[in-house]
């Protein structure tokens, strides 16, 4: 079933793969229902919705459980944030990739920032390496997409993002995530001279997947967006019910029966 799904997933990328991300089961059966073909979590959401702070604080056992959950609840192909990895060294970073497609997998986000800033490129790539090899030991042909975030910490340096991305590659990466631009002709550039997927994160304010899709882009992630939006709906629910009495905000809702039908 995970080699069916991991190649299912794999040729999604063949065209624009859109993907709001999902944090929970609930959140997964809800996308996964809209139409979604295969689904996303973010390591954001799936912190907080954890009590955790994001930024490669949460608790790797925590995350696997979160995971569970989600790929049980869903029939279509799941690629989990692991953000840095869980562990700094070959045998922590191997680990987790094998146990993230113990928990039904069949992709992952791996960055190449820690706490320190910036990995070197020597070392992304080398990290890069070993979770391919850990995937191919598991017989998984896990979709790696290497995220390189120079647009996202705002260095924007085009050269150092293509080489990162070349060198990403040549280690194994399925993929190239590059957070943090929304400007179209830079897109063109990138999907033009990286020979593999490439990834943008949107939201509020980005182009629309249409004009992406013609930027060469084939995927399309939400990252927190879709989370935050709901979390902001919840907060002014809230304060509406609190301060004023009223409940406007719980308009458009799914019912009860709706979200009960989700998991029957």
């Amino acid at each position: 079933m995970t080699t069916d799904l991991a190649s299912r997933f794999h040729a999604l990328h063949q065209d624009v793969l859109v993907l709001p991300n999902c944090w929970d089961a609930a959140t997964a059966r809800v996308i996964e229902a809209a139409g979604a073909p295969a689904l996303a979590t973010t390591s954001a959401a799936v912190a907080w919705a954890l009590g955790q702070p994001d930024g490669n604080r949460l608790d790797r056992d925590l995350m696997l459980q979160n995971l569970r959950r989600i790929t049980a609840a869903v029939s279509v192909p799941v690629t989990s944030d692991i953000e840095g990895g869980f562990g700094e060294g070959d045998a922590a970073l191997a680990e987790t990739t094998r146990l993230v497609i113990d928990a039904g997998a069949v992709g992952v986000n791996l960055e190449d920032t820690y706490d320190g800033g910036f990995r070197s490129l020597e070392d992304a790539a080398h990290r890069v390496g070993v979770v391919r090899k850990a995937a191919e030991q598991a017989g998984v042909d896990l979709f790696i997409n290497a995220r390189t975030d120079s647009y996202l910490a705002g260095t924007n340096d085009v050269d150092d993002t293509l080489a990162r991305a070349a060198a990403y590659l040549d280690a194994g990466a399925s993929g190239i995530f590059v957070p943090g631009t929304g400007d179209l002709e830079l897109i063109s550039r990138l999907t033009s001279e990286i020979k593999a997927p490439v990834n943008v994160l949107v939201g509020p304010g980005s182009p629309s997947v249409p004009e992406l899709k013609d930027a060469g882009v084939r995927r399309v992630s939400a990252g927190s967006s879709l989370a935050s939006s709901v979390f902001g709906h919840v907060s002014r629910a809230a304060h509406e019910m609190l301060e004023k009495g009223t409940y406007t905000e719980m308009g458009e809702a799914l019912n009860w029966g709706e979200m009960n039908d989700l998991f029957t």
